[in-house]
This record gives C-alpha cells, sequence and structure tokens, in this order.
C-alpha cells in the first residue's frame, strides 16, 4: 500500500493509522476436516465452525506468568499436512522468559468425520513460575447465551444446565471432564479435555467474548512451580453428532443497516479520565480539549501515590481551562502503618478527611470512593481484605462531602463489581472500569469484546435496580492491574495482553473501539461514560509522552483519531436514542440518535477489511463525514470535526473506519 501523506515531509504507513504500530501479524490459515473449518493462529486454533457455525471460538495452549501476563510462545518446526479428508499440524515451542522457560511439543489433527484433536506435552527446562499453564477452550456467545449444556464431570457423573444469561461472579461449572452442547438443530459438539480437573469461568466478567474453560481450578495455590525436567501431557478433543447441512456462505456482500423508532434510552453523557501524572500536559493542550466539549473530568486521587493539595488544585486549573466540571474519584488508603487493608472506623475517618481537606475549597459535581484494597481482585471462594463496608464507605463520604452526589462500585473491573455488589440504593450512582485487553492482545480479541457490553450491562441494571449506572475510565490501554503487580511495559510498541501503553489508543481501531463502546452504552442505558482520557496513553490530545509514538513524535499533529469519537459523543449526549440494526453487527456497529432536525447515524467498521454497507431504507440526500486512513492526516491535525459533504450509497467503509451521517427526516 502506498503511504498516507501527512505533509511533504511526514509520511504515515496504512499500518501506523490503523493499529498505531508497524508490528507484521502473520496472516492465520484456514484448515478443512469434513464439516469442521478453523484457523490457524500461530500454533492455536480459533473460529472453529461446524456446518459454517462458530462452535468454539478457540483453542490454545497458553502459558501466564506470575502477574496473570501471557507468555509468548516461541513457535519451531511447524508443519502443516493438509489433505482431502483432513489435517495435521506438528510443532514444537518455548514459553517463558529470561529467568525460566517450559518447551513442550504439539499436534492438532482434523478428521474427515468432523472430529479434532489438540495435544501437548513436554517439560519445563527450569523450575518455570505461573499463575496457569496448559489448554484453554473458549465457547463463542451468539447462540449459546442461555443455551442447554451437558457437563461430564472428573469422576464421570453428569450434570445438565443452561450457560448463564447474567454473567456469572465465579465459575458456573466446576471440575470438568467435558462440554457438550447444541450448535444447529440437532447436531452437538462434545469438547473433551484431559490433563486434570478444568473449570469454566464467565469470560465476560473481563470483557472477552466468550465462556473459557481451562486447566487447573483456582481453588489451587497460585503462582504455582513447574519442576524442572517434570513431564506433562494435556489434550482437547472435539466430536460432532448429527449431520450438518451444507454451511452457508461467511460473510460476502454488503452490510445493510436500518433505523428504526425510539428505543427509550438517551444517549449518555460523555466524560474524560484524567491521570494525576499527565494533568500539566493536559492543561497545555487544554484548549483542544475545550474543543471537544467533554461532560465533565473524572480526577484520579489517591494519597498513596502522593495526590495532595496541590493535585487537586492542578485539577481545578484543567476543569476551568476545559470549561468541564469535575467528578472526583477517590481511593480511600484504610491501611494500617504497615500498609495492610484494615477495617477500622477511626481511620476510615482520618483517610476521608485527608482526601477532604485536599479538596476543600474546590467544587466538585460528583465524588465515588472506593478502599484502595478493592483496586485489587479477589477470587472467587477467597477472604476479602478488611476493609470499611459499603455502608460505612457511603456515610464517611457524604460527612466528607456534604450535598455532593457519592458515588461507589468499583475502579477496577466489572469483574470486581460483580463479585461484590453494593447494597441497592445505597450510592447515588454506581459504576466500574474497564479495559479490552486482559486476556488478549490481539485486534480480533479486542473487537470482540464489544459483543459483551450488552451482557454486562444488563447484569449491572439486574442488581444495581434505578441507581444511575456510571461507567468510570475505560480505555484500551490499562490503566491498571487489578490481578497483578501493574500492567505491562510495551517498550517494543506492540499489540500485547495488559499493555499499559497500548498503540491502538493512538489508531483507527481505537476510535472505531471507542465508538462501539459508545454505541453499546447508549443502547443499555448507561447514564455516563468515562471514554479513554485528556492525555498520557489513552489521551485524546497529542503530548510528549514515553515510548516510541511512530507519526506522533514526527508530524505537528494535534489530537488522536479517539478525539473525534469523544467530541462525537459529548455532542450526542442526552439525545434520544433511535432503534438502529446492522445484519452483522460483527463487522459493523450502527448507532441512530434523534437530533431534532434530522437523525444522525453513525457506522462503524470493526474488521481490517473494507465494507460496503447499504442503507435501502434511508432517503437520500445523505450528508456527513468519514474518519478512515484517507483523513487520518487531517483529523489529528486540527482539534475540529472533520468538514461535512454529500455522502453517497451505499458506503464503503475502509477498514476501521467511522462514518458520521446526517438522515433527513421524512
Amino acid at each position: 500500500m502506498e503511504p498516507l501523506m501527512i505533509d511533504a515531509t511526514v509520511e504515515v504507513s496504512p499500518a501506523i493509522a490503523r493499529f498505531g504500530t508497524d508490528e507484521p501479524v502473520a496472516p492465520m490459515r484456514t484448515l478443512r476436516a469434513g464439516v469442521l473449518e478453523a484457523r490457524l493462529d500461530g500454533g492455536n486454533l480459533r473460529g472453529i465452525r461446524i456446518g459454517g457455525v462458530e462452535a468454539i471460538r478457540a483453542v490454545a495452549f497458553l502459558s501466564r506468568d506470575r502477574s496473570w501476563g501471557t507468555f509468548d510462545a516461541a513457535v519451531e518446526d511447524l508443519a502443516v499436512d493438509e489433505r482431502p479428508d483432513g489435517f495435521t499440524v506438528t510443532y514444537r515451542a518455548r514459553i517463558g522468559d529470561a529467568a525460566q522457560s517450559l518447551a513442550y511439543r504439539a499436534r492438532i489433527e482434523g478428521r474427515a468425520d468432523g472430529s479434532l484433536s489438540f495435544t501437548a506435552d513436554g517439560e519445563p527446562e527450569t523450575d518455570f513460575v505461573t499463575a496457569r499453564t496448559g489448554f484453554v477452550v473458549l465457547h463463542p456467545l451468539n447462540g449459546v447465551v442461555g443455551e442447554p449444556v451437558t457437563i461430564e464431570h472428573t469422576d464421570g457423573s453428569v450434570t445438565e444446565s443452561r450457560f448463564p444469561v447474567e454473567i456469572d461472579p465465579a465459575c458456573p461449572f466446576q471440575d470438568i471432564r467435558s462440554v457438550r452442547h447444541e450448535v444447529l438443530p440437532g447436531v452437538s459438539v462434545t469438547c473433551r479435555m484431559e490433563g486434570d480437573a478444568y473449570e469454566m469461568e464467565d469470560h465476560r466478567n473481563w470483557l472477552d467474548a466468550s465462556f473459557k474453560t481451562y486447566i487447573r481450578p483456582l481453588a489451587k495455590p497460585w503462582p504455582y512451580t513447574m519442576a524442572r525436567g517434570e513431564p506433562f501431557a494435556q489434550s482437547v478433543t472435539l466430536t460432532v453428532d448429527g449431520r450438518p447441512g451444507p454451511a452457508a456462505a461467511a460473510g460476502g456482500g454488503p452490510v445493510t443497516a436500518s433505523i428504526g423508532g425510539p428505543s427509550g434510552s438517551r444517549m449518555p453523557r460523555l466524560g474524560l479520565a484524567v491521570p494525576a501524572q499527565w494533568v500539566g500536559a493536559a492543561r497545555v493542550r487544554a484548549h483542544l480539549l475545550a474543543r471537544a466539549a467533554p461532560g465533565f473530568l473524572v480526577c484520579h486521587f489517591d494519597p498513596r501515590a502522593g495526590h495532595d493539595r496541590a493535585t487537586v488544585a492542578e485539577y481545578a486549573a484543567l476543569g476551568r481551562a476545559v470549561g468541564a466540571p469535575l467528578v472526583l474519584e477517590a481511593v480511600v488508603p484504610c491501611l494500617d502503618r504497615t500498609g495492610r487493608p484494615m477495617d477500622d472506623p477511626a481511620v476510615l475517618e482520618r483517610d476521608m478527611s485527608t482526601i477532604a481537606a485536599a479538596a476543600k475549597g474546590y467544587t466538585f459535581e460528583r465524588v465515588a470512593v472506593t478502599p484502595s484494597c478493592d483496586l485489587k481482585s479477589t477470587t472467587p471462594g477467597a477472604v476479602y481484605p478488611p476493609a470499611p463496608g459499603w455502608e460505612r464507605l457511603a456515610e464517611a463520604a457524604r460527612k466528607a462531602f456534604p450535598g455532593v452526589p457519592v458515588g461507589g462500585g468499583m475502579f477496577a473491573y466489572f469483574t470486581e463489581l460483580n463479585r461484590k455488589r453494593p447494597p441497592r440504593g445505597l450510592f447515588d450512582f454506581v459504576g466500574h472500569s474497564g479495559a479490552p485487553i486482559v486476556h488478549a492482545g490481539d485486534d480480533e480479541s479486542l473487537m470482540e469484546t464489544l459483543e459483551t457490553l450488552p451482557s454486562v450491562f444488563a447484569s449491572v441494571r439486574a442488581f444495581k435496580g434505578e441507581t444511575p449506572y456510571w461507567i468510570y475510565p475505560v480505555a484500551v490501554s490499562m490503566r491498571m492491574n487489578p490481578y497483578g503487580d501493574v500492567p505491562v511495559e510495551n517498550p517494543r510498541n506492540v499489540r500485547q495482553a495488559m499493555n499499559r501503553v497500548d498503540p491502538r489508543d493512538r489508531s483507527l481501531l481505537g476510535a472505531a473501539w471507542y465508538a462501539g463502546y459508545l454505541a453499546e452504552a447508549a443502547r443499555g442505558g448507561v447514564d455516563a461514560v468515562t471514554l479513554a482520557a485528556v492525555a498520557g496513553p489513552s489521551g485524546i490530545v497529542n503530548v510528549p509522552s514515553e515510548g516510541a509514538r511512530p507519526y506522533f513524535d514526527e508530524a505537528d499533529a494535534a489530537v488522536m483519531p479517539s478525539w473525534h469519537v469523544a467530541a462525537l459523543g459529548a455532542s450526542l449526549a442526552g439525545r434520544p436514542v433511535l432503534k438502529a440494526r446492522s445484519d452483522r453487527p460483527s463487522a459493523v456497529k450502527a448507532l441512530a440518535v434523534d437530533e431534532g432536525n434530522a437523525i444522525g447515524l453513525v457506522l462503524v467498521n470493526l474488521t481490517g477489511e473494507t465494507v460496503t454497507v447499504a442503507l435501502p431504507e434511508v432517503a437520500a440526500p445523505l450528508s456527513g463525514f468519514v474518519l478512515d486512513e484517507a483523513s487520518f492526516a487531517t483529523a489529528c491535525r486540527r482539534a475540529e470535526p472533520l468538514a461535512e459533504a454529500p455522502v453517497a450509497t451505499p458506503l464503503v467503509l475502509k477498514p476501521y473506519a467511522l462514518a458520521r451521517l446526517r438522515v433527513p427526516k421524512g
């Protein structure tokens, strides 16, 4: 592809525009065996289809470090034998880091009857410390949520049940040997797993669009050590019962989008996160932030990090410069002298008084609070560290900030809120944070997380009652790691799970994900969304930052593509949401909003391919703009919406493009 021209001296490659990184991605290879089709991704499988229907999202042999970061596997001697009646894949692999390593041999075989086997055996080359090492099987959501499932346990007993509808805070099924579910009418798939007892967690807790079955139950200690030279052997086998008909052609042809009547919900307020360490840099570009017109700024305050009255003063100055009200996101330490969590009313009162004193004289529209220990995850069945109960926390916050609405929930992710739910009606608003790269760092998995949002929003609505629902800072890059010490550093500017600085926050893909998140929040009845950040790894404006940032380090760029999503979301806040439909929602996300004189239609290409969108029920003429790789340079140079122009239909959307259209009424 030809480079995109920024000006006469600066070029940006399509890869940088789309992903924020030039890191190459190896294409996947499609393998077939009878009615079975799967894609080979490195040494693992994904998108396993039976009769053209996704039956298993992925089967992978993975290893996590002591902080739940995923080791990259170095695959060697990969051999693929494709035959008319099936295929065989073999390879050797090594995982680990400078201090430890583990080697294994893998074999994948697909047979004419549609069955599949994936085996791995090997041994650690050193003592190997890991949170989990072994097979992971992902069941997709579509056609699975709420549907019947048969679980065989390790003792041979059988449980007939259903995949959960609301997100299970723990493990819906444990002590698993096999999982059987129906893929098509009269056609079922049985997944049998050997090597140890497996258990299933509701992966939607972390935004992953799947139910995950993995080896080694969480009830066993972790991290654990695999002894040097001690062999292991594991396997996953799929068998098909029934006879699927011919597979329907996947994809192909235009996506069709349509607009319906009122949905009953309104666009959420849109705010931006303000990390304390980036508030100074944000003030330099406050005029660019002001043009996005965010509805509020969420200011993180943690006394453990040295935040004090001077920090609040910086927040207040930024708020005045941007013209946005402030929301205080206050971490209450609740620690003893040695730094251990404690539940002492006197300590709670002391800590809350310290926060209130730092904020005295400054105006906050709202205050959200959490004890510091709740920034870390507590696994199901484990004992929570001592901390003030929800009631005492709310009471202390209201005493410290009289007359100010007080919020609760989790500054960590939905997982933690789902496991530790505040009583209905106690707080004035309830929320949680989020990130799409907790378990996987590839582009496809990142975009798939949007499939999970309807389940997340419905689950929170089910237990919060009428309490307003806020999304605390959500971004592609991880601002914290509830499951380990810190997020993963990324000096190579690559895609990986748990990145503290993820390149896609600077890209069209990141902007598309933010737009997709906002569209689902609008449909899900969320009251307010804190999207991205003012500056830093997830910042919507371009400020000097750490690490390599191709194009943004050389070009005279003002903003990131995400600025346009934030500005669009802020401009639509409070508008009635209309029913909008895309017949391929995994490819194109549709959002329709009643703007009074016209209908605002937002279409987002969630894929790395060019997609044509037909609008058969929409009358011309249409006007609007398209944010894509052709307009990337212009979009990043100036903090103002792209110029609107007539738009022809059917609409051609390049990879990760966003179209903002105005549709005449009537």
